[in-house]
C-alpha cells in the first residue's frame, strides 16, 4: 500500500465564471474548474514565478445558473479611431464597448486535492492558503473562494472492503485513464457516453515558436486532460482506489 502526502482544500463560492476558451458572445462556464485554473491559484498565492508540476483532483457541486451582463470592450490591432463605429477613443486609436452575457454557477463547494510533485513543497502551499497574502480568487479575478479547510492528508491507493459513493449532487472531472481501469462506476451502467460529459480540460503549457530566432512568433501549447465530468460516481468493491484519509475518492490528473 503506498502513502502519499497531499493538501486538501474545501472552498466556497458565492457567484463563479469558469471560462471556457472557445465561448464569447455568450462567456460560457465549466461546470467545475479547469486544472489549469487551480494551478494559476496556487501559483499565485505562493507566488510561485516557475511552473511547478503538480497533479489535482477537484470534486464539487452548485447549486444553480444565472447569467448576468457586463461591460465588454473589443479593438482590433492597429485600427484607427471612427466616431460611426467607436465608442472610446485611445490615442489614435478605436476601442469598441458593448453589453455582453456571461453564465454564472451559484453556491459552489469545492473539494480539491493536491500533490506538487516536489514534496517539499507540501508544507509552503499549506501555509500559503493557511495565511494567504491576498484574498484567494478562482476562475475570473473577481470571483472570490472562501476557505473553509485546509488540511495536510494522506492518501493511500487500496483495495476497497466496500462501495464508496460520492456525496449527493456532487460531480468530479475523472482522467480517462481512471475511468477505463473500471474500478469506478458512473449512473450505474457503466457506459461512458451516456453517463457523463467529456472535456479535455487545460492543466499547463509550454511555449512554441512557429517563427523564426529573427522573428519569434510565440504560443501556448496546452497540455490537456480528456475527462468525464459526472455525478452519481462509486468507487466499486474489491478495486483499487486512491483515497484520502477520510475516505475520499481522489481522481488525480
Amino acid at each position: 500500500m503506498s502513502i502519499m502526502k497531499a493538501i486538501r482544500l474545501k472552498l466556497y463560492q458565492n457567484m463563479v465564471n469558469y471560462k471556457k476558451p472557445t465561448s464569447f458572445q455568450l462567456k460560457e462556464t465549466y461546470p467545475l474548474p479547469p486544472y489549469s485554473t487551480i494551478i494559476g491559484m496556487i501559483h499565485n498565492l505562493c507566488g510561485f514565478e516557475k511552473y511547478k508540476e503538480m497533479d489535482i483532483s477537484v470534486q464539487g457541486k452548485y447549486f444553480s445558473k444565472v447569467n448576468d451582463l457586463y461591460t465588454r470592450y473589443e479593438f482590433k490591432n492597429g485600427m484607427k479611431y471612427d466616431k460611426t463605429r467607436h465608442q472610446i477613443k485611445s490615442g489614435d486609436y478605436g476601442v469598441g464597448r458593448g453589453i455582453s452575457t456571461a453564465e454564472l454557477l451559484v453556491d459552489v463547494d469545492l473539494m480539491i486535492h493536491i500533490i506538487p510533485k516536489e514534496e517539499k513543497l507540501i508544507d509552503y502551499i499549506y501555509r500559503s492558503f493557511k495565511s494567504p497574502r491576498e484574498y484567494p480568487s478562482l476562475g475570473r479575478r473577481e470571483d472570490l473562494a472562501v476557505i473553509n479547510e485546509v488540511k495536510l492528508v494522506e492518501l493511500k491507493e487500496e483495495e476497497l472492503e466496500e462501495d464508496i459513493i460520492l456525496p449527493e449532487n456532487n460531480s468530479a472531472y475523472i482522467p480517462i485513464s481512471l475511468y477505463e481501469n473500471e474500478a469506478i462506476n458512473i449512473g450505474g451502467t457503466g457506459k461512458v457516453n451516456s453517463n457523463g460529459t467529456k472535456y479535455k480540460i487545460n492543466k499547463n503549457y509550454e511555449l512554441v515558436n512557429h517563427g523564426s530566432k529573427k522573428n519569434p512568433k510565440v504560443f501556448r501549447k496546452w497540455n490537456k486532460i480528456e475527462v468525464i465530468y459526472s455525478s452519481r460516481i462509486s468507487a466499486l468493491e474489491d478495486e483499487s482506489i486512491l483515497v484520502d484519509e477520510d475516505d475520499n475518492i481522489v481522481f488525480l490528473a
